[in-house]
């Protein structure tokens, strides 16, 4: 029982700032992005390509940096996950290069394995839901996967899918 009571205190001290460390590293990178979001197209295009992880704050943030390219260009994107042990919730903000500005943030928390965060943007002039699900994780892969909602979270679309999976660093003969 004392093992027990120790285990939980535990993890209740170390709160969710290191939900997100099972993705520290660099990752092969697969993405399959809706070209016209909320347009009623079902077309997709394919990017692959890396995203490398790192922890910063010891793992109370975290700095990814996507670099993905397919028949439709290159993506290159940074997200800043910063965690708040106050709400016990992460903020997900994403930049694009192209755009320069960080978006409004995603904001949610792990659960069973599976990590959801919600938020709000503006597509093309008008205010939709944004649900961001991280799930399938495992020591070596992950998914992700952005839908956007126009009737408050009754329906959503999916418009972003990302499969990674890890790189791994051959040994250092230094060592």
């Amino acid at each position: 029982m004392n093992a027990l009571c120790l285990s939980v205190l535990a993890l209740a001290a170390l709160g969710g700032e290191h939900d997100f460390d099972f993705e520290i590293g660099r990752w092969k990178t697969r993405v399959s992005r809706l070209v016209r979001p909320l347009t009623g197209s079902t077309t997709w295009t394919e990017y692959e390509g890396t995203s490398v992880v790192r922890k910063v704050w010891d793992g109370g943030a975290n700095l990814v940096e996507l670099d993905v390219t397919g028949p439709a260009g290159r993506i290159e994107g940074l997200s800043l996950r910063l965690y708040d042990p106050g709400a016990r919730q992460w903020s997900l903000h994403y930049s694009s290069r192209r755009s320069g500005t960080l978006g409004p943030p995603t904001i949610g928390a792990f659960k069973n394995g599976r990590g959801e965060f919600y938020g709000q943007e503006t597509i093309d002039g008008r205010a939709v839901l944004v649900r961001f699900v991280i799930s399938d994780i495992g020591a070596d892969s992950c998914r992700f996967e952005q839908a956007f909602s126009e009737d408050g979270g009754q329906t959503w679309e999916v418009n972003w899918i990302a499969t990674d999976t890890r790189i791994r660093e051959p040994p250092d003969p230094a060592r």
